[in-house]
């Protein structure tokens, strides 16, 4: 059985890879490649809080290839990232059809409530690395200048390297708020630790934010610390409270 569910898994990945395949081209042009751009939204809206001053040339990255197959194997690439990355809730769904059998009516309840979660917030996560965490590392890294004498020439390479690693990054740290109520399920993590290592996970969030956006600007700051403090908070809100029945047994316990 979990064979087959590997092999329905596998079969849909390859046809939507053979689709992306074919429209890879497009999707590079209009989403890959628009953070090199400057009417990328998010630059847009820098430049409307805070007009460039006159004569500051627009942000635009021309892109360089170096390797003979990088750009074939680059669209190969992307064809299986971006099929796994739509397949997704498919293949969740079909894990979840071979898993949910072997459990409990309260445990398929609570593991669907998970799975749906859990996705929602893995597509966020993309969602806030694509329009946010990756266009503003892009454009300080790409403008940062050791020496006037030495000007940024970005290769393809480079460019994906950083474009698939901060995306995946985000996407998985968006699953925080699910990994604290899972441990909360479990009696690992409580309320309390939240409260106790707030003062602690502020200044490490704000350290973590400023290393994202270095440019001493504080509403660039603000704006990647707020999604990722927002998150510390969600997770502590979700964390199950501990049921009296629960203290109880501790109690016994002791």
């Amino acid at each position: 059985e979990l064979r087959k569910v590997l092999f329905k898994i596998a079969g849909v990945v390859i046809l939507v890879s053979i689709v992306m395949f074919i429209a890879m081209p497009y999707v590079f042009d209009t989403v890959v490649l628009a953070p090199t751009h400057h009417d990328f939204p998010l630059y847009a809206l820098f430049d409307a809080i805070m007009p460039p001053e006159p004569g500051t040339p627009p942000f635009d990255i021309d892109l360089i290839n170096i390797n003979l197959a990088s750009q074939l194997f680059i669209h190969l690439s992307m064809s299986g990232y971006t099929a796994a990355v739509i397949c997704f809730p498919i293949i969740i769904y079909l894990l979840w059809g071979f898993i949910s059998p072997g459990l409990y009516e309260n445990e398929r309840k609570n593991s669907r409530t998970a799975f749906l979660f859990g996705i929602i917030m893995f597509y966020l996560g993309i969602a806030v690395g694509y329009f946010l965490v990756f266009p503003l590392t892009l454009r300080f890294l790409a403008t940062y200048q050791l020496s006037e004498t030495i000007h940024n020439t970005l290769t393809l390479d480079s460019y994906m390297d950083n474009f698939l690693g901060i995306c995946l990054i985000m996407g998985i740290v968006f699953e925080l708020p699910l990994v604290a109520w899972l441990l909360g399920k479990f009696g690992i993590l409580t309320r309390a630790f939240f409260s106790k290592y707030r003062r602690h996970a502020i200044v490490a969030l704000l350290v973590a934010a400023a290393l994202i956006t270095p440019t001493g600007d504080p509403f660039t700051l603000m704006i990647v610390f707020i999604p990722i403090y927002s998150l510390w908070e969600f997770s502590a809100f979700i964390v199950p409270v501990p049921s009296k029945d629960d203290d109880v047994s501790e109690d016994e316990k002791e």
